[in-house]
């Protein structure tokens, strides 16, 4: 019986034996080979490849419905779900890179594939959301700093490519003198627009400082890697340390001179440690000047209280106070079920430093009692545990951001002592000018792939931006694509995860301020009136990041 499965070698064979037997089965499945003989079944195509019989010992024969191990890794993927059509899926994951030097797969090709097949080489994948927003005219204000936009649209991104001189120059005069470029709903010819080509100059421009062209002075916090090796001349001499982080105050004050006159919309101080984001008055729903630390430490919080900086850690609050909530919940039904019951409830006693019930039982001298210093740690046991988390974040406001100012210029630990960024000032991000500022771009350059769909394959185009990019920067690019690609195209988002949790919301929100208020009052700070207006906006992210944006017919929906 088990001669009659196909395939199946009873015993070992010779090789020539082996080399025969596969020339004789080749000759057979031939198109023009000669018809078996009656009474035999012709052979099935479909049947299964024979296995290799020098791969395992073990020649066994498989069940009927047993796929082989090859099979199994080339059995195509699952279809969409039902009522739903290949065509409706985002447009970012029908996007996948085709090199022309690599051999094409044998499996079949799916109808979805990850955008994040075409860089893999540069990033990991990021998980996809499962549920989207819903489509909207404008998406959330996120306060995350990005590395890399990767936009992607079925039609071409020609018009931002080899920008001339005179373009370039007119995208940085419009940049430095805050012009406002206002351009229509869709651009029927984007190569020869050359508004739109300025503005798109006009949208990559940052600044920055200290400026040192060898290094990579973003991200700062786990980037001792990419800067070791690199010629660092301060690190062994004070004296130089002492120049950089004088130069480094100056600009400093210089930028929160301009926050406070409402000329600075917002900008970043990025430590080895930790980043700071300072706010003008007016913007994520606040009436007074806002700084967000984040990742804090226990020393740090200590020793900003010493110095009277005076701080609230409203992510630990909200859920302290959730779960105090559901503490009283879970008690009021206890009582209510004990009452029920017949019993008595039991009471609780607050206060952790009462000894009185010791007194009571007499053995108030012979039982240890903590000391001051273990009841202290033993309540801020919760505070440490959170250190170098999210769930850190602590915020200063009003007046305090001055105190704070003045802290970090004379900081100690804001600078390392040792390893590859040993007395480098920390970064400084800014969308407008500042004294010792230096005005840097972002990088972009446009990308050719194809997409697979329906077993076919289509051009598709991509435009990749790589640096510091800032919220502004996000909103204008994305301004000028809806105008450029005429309503459609998406989007893959890369944060700089230690600053994702500033798009919390940090209960700040002021009743008083309205969109026209928030306008007059920041008129000068440099941004377009449409980026202004959602940067004014409350977070509504929470601890999250916009990953994907998608915009189709003119409405933008995202994934965080």
């Amino acid at each position: 019986a088990a001669s009659a499965v196909p395939g199946y070698s009873p015993g070992f064979k010779k090789p020539p034996a082996m080399l025969r037997l596969k020339r004789k089965r080749l000759r057979r499945s031939e198109p023009g080979a000669a018809p078996p003989p009656c009474g035999e079944a012709p052979p099935v195509p479909s049947a299964p490849a024979r296995r290799n019989p020098f791969s395992s010992l073990d020649n066994a024969p498989r069940a009927a419905g047993t796929p082989q191990p090859r099979e199994r890794s080339r059995r195509p993927p699952p279809p969409p779900p039902a009522g739903e059509s290949p065509s409706a899926a985002p447009f970012w994951q029908l996007l996948e890179s085709v090199c022309e030097d690599k051999p094409a797969r044998r499996a079949e090709p799916s109808e979805r594939t990850d955008i994040l097949a075409l860089t893999d080489d540069l990033h990991l994948p990021v998980a996809v959301p499962e549920v989207p927003s819903s489509p909207r005219h404008e998406f959330p204000a996120d306060w995350s700093i990005k590395t890399r936009l990767l936009f992607m649209s079925s039609q071409p991104f020609t018009w931002a490519e080899h920008l001339k001189a005179q373009e370039e120059a007119q995208g940085f005069a419009q940049h430095c003198r805050a012009t406002e470029t206002n351009l229509p709903q869709s651009i029927q010819e984007p190569k020869l627009s050359t508004e739109l080509r300025c503005a798109f100059q006009q949208s990559l421009v940052y600044w920055l400082h200290p400026s040192l062209p060898w290094l990579q002075l973003f991200p700062r916090i786990g980037a001792d890697r990419k800067i070791v090796g690199k010629a660092s001349p301060w690190s062994q001499d004070e004296a130089l340390q002492q120049v950089l982080m004088s130069d480094w105050s100056v600009s400093f004050t210089s930028l929160y001179n301009l926050l406070k006159a409402k000329l600075c919309p917002y900008f970043y101080v990025c430590t080895y440690q930790f980043t700071v984001l300072f706010r003008a008055a007016g913007l994520a729903g606040s009436d007074v000047i806002t700084a967000v630390i984040s990742p804090t430490t226990r020393g740090l919080r200590e020793a900003m209280r010493n110095e009277g900086i005076e701080f609230s850690l409203p992510l630990v609050e909200e859920s302290r106070t959730r779960k105090q909530k559901n503490s009283e919940v879970n008690l009021e039904t206890e009582v209510a079920n004990s009452l029920e019951v017949g019993e008595e409830p039991a009471p609780s006693d607050d206060d952790d430093e009462s000894f009185s019930w010791l007194e009571e039982m007499g053995v108030q001298d012979k039982v240890k009692k903590p000391d001051a210093i273990s009841i202290k740690l033993r309540k801020e046991k919760h505070e440490v545990q959170m250190d170098h988390k999210p769930e850190s974040l602590a915020l200063v406001k009003g007046t305090n951001t001055f105190t704070l100012l003045n802290f970090l210029i004379n900081c100690k630990s804001l600078v390392a002592v040792a390893g590859p960024q040993a007395g480098l000032p920390p970064t400084l991000l800014s969308p407008v000018a500042f004294r010792g500022g230096t005005m840097q771009t972002l990088k972009a350059r446009s990308i050719n792939a194809k997409a697979r769909v329906h077993l076919a394959y289509e051009d598709i185009f991509s435009l990749e931006v790589v640096g510091p990019i800032m919220p502004h920067s996000l909103h204008a690019l994305t301004t000028l694509l809806k105008a450029a690609q005429r309503g459609a195209f998406s989007a893959v988002l890369y944060t700089h995860e230690p600053t994702a949790v500033f798009n919390a919301d940090l209960g700040t929100a002021s009743p008083a301020l309205n969109k026209e208020t928030v306008r007059k009052d920041l008129t000068a700070c440099g941004l377009h009136p449409k980026t202004l207006d959602q940067l004014s906006q409350c977070p509504t992210l929470g601890k999250s990041s916009i990953r994907f944006l998608e915009m189709k017919d003119y409405a933008y929906t995202w994934k965080s």
